[in-house]
């Protein structure tokens, strides 16, 4: 059984390397400081003759806690001029999916693996199995999935792991299928772009959720104060601002005024 541990440090690469661990990985927090990652690449860099070295099987790094994509190329970039294969590992951002940081990642290095981290992207056990079936929508290659004899014990991350027995039945050697076995690359292309949007739509009812929940206290101080939930002034100031915002982002200014009045209208009903 081939061994992974994560590193941060130049002087873990070390420990790793001297304990013949085969595969190194480097977390999302390390990823995000690019300084961090030229250190421990060339921490490698230092050892290219060793002999210790060359037993390497590969690394993984993690997307950056930002979904910042070029950041994470560069990584990549900074990992492979080490000579140690590189591979990608897709963990989301906030235990949420960053689809969009992702596809620009997958479309500019087909040629690198990249897993899936179901466990910190969902932040939650029960969500794994659900995230799992991405693997075979998008054409990724495998799965990084936190596991614990007795998950309610861990010391860390308890709530997204999840135990052998539920990893047994997870059916996950089902889910890394082949791309063959998916259709054509436009159907996996068309899925992450299918991916993208459902990212987005979710966002956007969570901040229209969010937006309700002002409008009610809105209303309350309303109520509290004589002030009628209407104001007109305001209602006028807002659809001009909306007019040039529409205008600025190259929408449809009917659509969006279409849109507003059905938030705006919402909006009152809970501020009554």
């Amino acid at each position: 059984m081939a061994i992974a541990t994560e590193v941060a440090t130049p002087e873990h690469v070390a420990a790793a390397l001297e304990a013949g661990v085969d595969y190194l990985w480097i977390g999302a927090r390390t990823s995000a400081n690019p300084l961090a990652v030229q250190a421990i690449a060339d921490s490698l860099s230092n050892r290219s003759n060793s002999n210790i070295l060359s037993n390497l099987k590969g690394i993984l790094i993690k997307n950056p806690v930002n979904a910042d994509a070029a950041l994470w190329l560069g990584n990549i970039e900074r990992l492979e001029k080490t000579g140690v294969p590189v591979m990608a590992v897709h963990r989301g951002c906030g235990h949420q999916p960053c689809w969009a940081m992702a596809h620009k990642v997958r479309t500019a290095r087909p040629d690198i693996p990249m897993l899936l981290d179901p466990s910190h992207m969902s932040g939650d056990a029960s969500k794994v199995p659900g995230l799992m079936g991405k693997i075979a929508e998008l054409g990724l290659d495998g799965a990084m999935i936190e596991v614990h004899y007795k998950p309610e014990a861990a010391l860390s991350d308890a709530r997204q792991q999840i135990s052998p027995e539920a990893l047994g039945t997870l059916g996950a050697l089902g889910a890394l299928g082949s791309l063959e076995a998916l259709g054509s690359l436009e159907d996996i292309e068309l899925n992450w772009l299918r991916a993208e949007i459902d990212e987005l739509d979710e966002r956007l009812w969570e901040t229209i959720a969010a937006r309700m929940d002002v409008s009610a206290r809105i209303g309350e101080w309303k109520k509290a104060h004589g002030v009628a939930p209407l104001q007109p002034e305001r209602y006028k100031e807002i659809v001009e601002k909306l007019r040039t915002k529409s205008e600025e982002l190259g929408l449809d200014n009917e659509f969006v005024k279409q849109v507003w009045n059905s938030i705006h209208e919402e909006s009152l009903r809970r501020q009554e």
